[in-house]
């Protein structure tokens, strides 16, 4: 495990992107378990790209541009709807006191869909692994799926680590309704510049 390896990846997940946005979104809006729970979604949804990779789907997306495109779009699509959910979600102002959680498979849903319909993690593997991966050569499977293995555990800290932060001031953010709703206007245009960039790249 080389520590251009480990260094890259933590540049790459710790940059603010689509998951890093649900995982605070989930924290703030619904506490410390949501948070968890969402970056645990968003790193499952690192599997199908993985998946895509070894059995050479990501080849087709690499080389289609019509099936880039669908994926692309798709993902455009889904940010949108997140960009609009956030901006109707009345229940982050109305938390109450016993703060019933919101059902699991829900969070876990919406964080594998915002990294599943992400083709550029797709590319991501395809162009990042194969650096670090002893191509035609006995182990190579192996050593990718270790190396993506470390890729989703970080991702799971680092994810995790935000959805937290944002949890332990979400008391004083909910305190504050005016706040609360520019943060989820904040989140709203940060889903929508998110499927800009991604329909423009």
């Amino acid at each position: 495990m080389s520590s251009a390896f480990l260094l890259t990846t933590l540049a790459v997940v710790a940059t603010p992107g689509t998951g890093v946005l649900y995982t605070l979104s989930a924290g703030l809006s619904h506490g410390r378990r949501a948070s968890v729970v969402a970056a645990l979604g968003c790193t499952l949804g690192i599997v199908p790209h993985l998946l895509a990779t070894i059995t050479g789907l990501a080849a087709l997306l690499r080389t289609s541009p019509v099936a880039y495109d669908v994926v692309k779009y798709a993902g455009v699509g889904y940010l949108l709807y997140m960009a609009w959910a956030t901006l109707r979600d009345k229940d982050v102002l109305t938390v109450e006191t016993r703060d019933e959680p919101r059902p699991t498979i829900h969070v876990i849903a919406s964080g594998i869909l915002a990294n599943l319909l992400n083709p550029k993690l797709t590319m991501f593997f395809v162009a990042f692994l194969p650096q670090f991966v002893p191509v035609d050569e006995p182990g190579s499977l192996q050593a990718m799926l270790r190396l993506s293995a470390v890729f989703m555990a970080l991702t799971f800290v680092v994810f995790a680590a935000y959805g937290l932060c944002a949890a332990s001031v979400r008391d004083h953010v909910l305190a504050r309704p005016k706040v609360m709703t520019g943060l989820r206007r904040v989140f709203a245009v940060g889903f929508l510049g998110l499927g800009a960039r991604l329909a423009v790249a």
